[in-house]
């Protein structure tokens, strides 16, 4: 049985090998990159039984991606490789504070071809978790949030949990549009990870007690509101728990950090563990993908967590 499922885009990343504006960088390196891609290896490095849904360009940088994505132990049994549609891709700006800009280039994503139908009934009913983003309903809103509205619909079927991410992306789409159809999902979401500004736009405010009270009005079961170098705020039966952040060794990359975070706090659900142990151990894996450029090199396996919060020692040699 698979532990967790999701849906979404995956891309070719080009990384700067210099920090500073794009228009001064010549040269760049070969990554993989996507919001529910990252999550998907997040997860598998954790030691979660991982599944991702997706379609890929059939060329080169498709079959790099499906190949990478499968040695890093994830479920590729719904990727589909597409004639017609080029893999997407996406250039990434990194500045001097780890701070950055990613430019998209994903119109005729092969994720076009990625319809309701395209969804197999066996594939949520073996699993325990469906995980969805803004991301992947951005792309192409009107289909899309069909496609998420049916698998949301095969998840509650058979008894899945579900958790969102809005990761809205204001280049893909707008606050109006993003608003109105993730509002629309939030009913059926039972673990909601999200930034203050993302709530803002969902939720009509940026105050993170207001944003856990409109939460438990929806009945969601699990709040983490992600504040950055900040912390996290989360919630669940009834307790309210402020997390301080784990502070990083060094700010290389932020890109990646909330999938991370994501990846922790949901190991932490399907492992019952405490509010407070769950956030502390998403914080950390936040800190330590920051810490890595790339949007998933800095992802950590299980026992790099572990080492990292004390709970395991370290021997070199």
């Amino acid at each position: 049985m698979r532990d967790v499922i999701t849906i979404g885009d995956a891309m070719i990343t080009f990384n700067p090998t210099i920090k500073g504006p794009m228009k001064y960088v010549s040269t760049f390196e070969r990554k993989v990159g996507g919001a529910e891609l990252n999550f998907a290896i997040g997860c598998a490095r954790l030691g979660l039984n991982m599944g991702w849904i997706s379609r890929l360009g059939n060329d080169e940088f498709g079959k790099y991606i499906y190949n990478f994505v499968r040695g890093e132990g994830v479920d590729v049994s719904e990727v589909r490789l597409e004639d017609n549609y080029p893999t997407s891709l996406n250039f990434k700006e990194i500045m001097e504070d780890g701070s950055g800009r990613t430019f998209y280039y994903r119109d005729n994503t092969p994720t076009k071809v990625l319809t309701e139908e395209s969804l197999t009934e066996d594939y949520f009913k073996n699993s325990k978790l469906l995980h969805i983003t803004g991301v992947f309903t951005a792309i192409d809103p009107a289909k899309n949030i069909g496609v998420i509205k049916k698998a949301i619909s095969l998840a509650k079927k058979h008894n899945l949990l579900i958790s969102m991410d809005p990761n809205i992306r204001l280049k893909l789409w707008t606050k109006e549009e993003a608003g109105k159809a993730l509002a629309e999902l939030l009913p059926d979401v039972d673990i909601l990870l999200t930034g203050v500004d993302e709530a803002e736009i969902l939720l009509g405010t940026a105050e993170v007690d207001e944003i856990i009270a409109k939460c438990k009005e929806l009945h969601i079961k699990y709040v983490a509101v992600k504040r950055g170098s900040d912390g996290a705020v989360g919630y669940h039966d009834g307790q309210t728990l402020n997390m301080p952040p784990v502070k990083p060794k060094k700010v290389v990359d932020t890109v990646g950090a909330g999938d991370g975070f994501n990846a922790g706090f949901i190991y932490g659900i399907l492992h019952n563990w405490t509010l407070e142990k769950s956030l502390t151990f998403a914080n950390t894996i936040g800190s330590m993908v920051v810490s890595v450029s790339g949007d998933n090199e800095g992802l950590p396996y299980l026992e790099d967590v572990l080492v990292e919060t004390g709970e395991k020692q370290f021997i070199e040699r």
